[in-house]
């Protein structure tokens, strides 16, 4: 671009180095980059035809080479693949996940109550096992592997990215997510056992989460940026994880529940005052159906 807004300033000779030393950077750019397609555009184009081409016509006029996808009256116009919208953000165990303004749309959150293949049910706020003290997995049989199971059928009828034992009533230290949120994405699919958090960053960030525990409300949480984390697969073996970005807020947030806290918890002043109306309601719903065996 400095090249071409002064070219007549600068000597023939200089220019000739530049000009060189442009082609070679250009070249590399080219081959580096990952946001061109691999078969077509300004990559096909440099191997096909070298730099030289490429530069030549950029030089070869003072306006600026458009990269507009190609049309059928501008041949001259190089391609450039555009990619497809993010998918939305989903729910973090079953609750709303609302992210930052530059983040994909969020999906409502769903309470599944009853869903073919398990008996497990979401219990909601302020439902006493949600504040419970969580037991070790000691045996890793097929027992397990069921709950394991049944745990994502509840989550991916939540429209959820995650969920934890507790959350369905099971005191032990297990949590379950798939950060796509996408059941044909099974790959994607995390059981931790146990889990303990060894390390953490010192940055945070503050994004809005939500709970289908906590249904209709949402709030601002500050979680760490990244963790580092030991757990246990569903065979018992020992592994050691990283996760930043989406996947440690995911896992902070299920981790909360392994300790008997909540996301309320995380709120500040401001966020608490905003959803204590609802909080009194769910309050009362639980005592009209439970009585006082409740724990806030």
């Amino acid at each position: 671009h400095l090249l071409l807004s002064h070219q007549e300033e600068v000597p023939r000779s200089e220019r000739k180095k530049m000009y060189r030393s442009a082609k070679y950077l250009c070249l590399s750019l080219l081959i580096m980059s990952s946001a061109l397609p691999r078969a077509h555009g300004l990559r096909s184009l440099a191997f096909a035809h070298g730099p030289s081409m490429l530069l030549g016509r950029v030089f070869s006029s003072k306006a600026p080479l458009s990269l507009s996808p190609a049309s059928s009256s501008s041949s001259s116009r190089i391609p450039l693949r555009t990619s497809p919208p993010p998918p939305p953000r989903r729910a973090l165990s079953g609750g709303l996940w609302a992210s930052s303004a530059e983040s994909a749309p969020v999906e409502e959150e769903v309470d599944p109550g009853a869903v073919e293949g398990t008996d497990l049910r979401i219990l909601k706020y302020p439902h006493p096992k949600l504040r419970a003290e969580m037991e070790e997995v000691t045996e890793f049989d097929d027992a397990l592997k069921q709950t394991v199971k049944e745990m994502f059928l509840i989550m991916y009828a939540s429209k959820g990215v995650g969920l934890a034992a507790p959350q369905v009533g099971i005191l032990k230290r297990i949590m379950v997510f798939n950060p796509e949120g996408d059941q044909k994405k099974w790959l994607k699919e995390v059981a931790l056992i146990n889990p303990k958090i060894v390390a953490e960053s010192e940055g945070t960030d503050v994004e809005e989460e939500g709970c289908l525990s906590f249904p209709d409300m949402q709030g601002k949480v500050r979680r760490n940026k990244w963790i580092k984390v030991e757990a246990q697969d569903v065979k018992g073996k020992k592994i050691k994880k990283k996760y930043d970005g989406w996947e440690a807020r995911v896992f902070q947030h299920e981790y909360d529940h392994l300790q008997g806290t909540v996301y309320i918890d995380r709120l500040d002043e401001e966020g608490r005052k905003g959803v204590q109306e609802t909080l009194d309601k769910l309050i009362e719903q639980y005592k009209e159906e439970y009585g006082d065996d409740y724990a806030l």
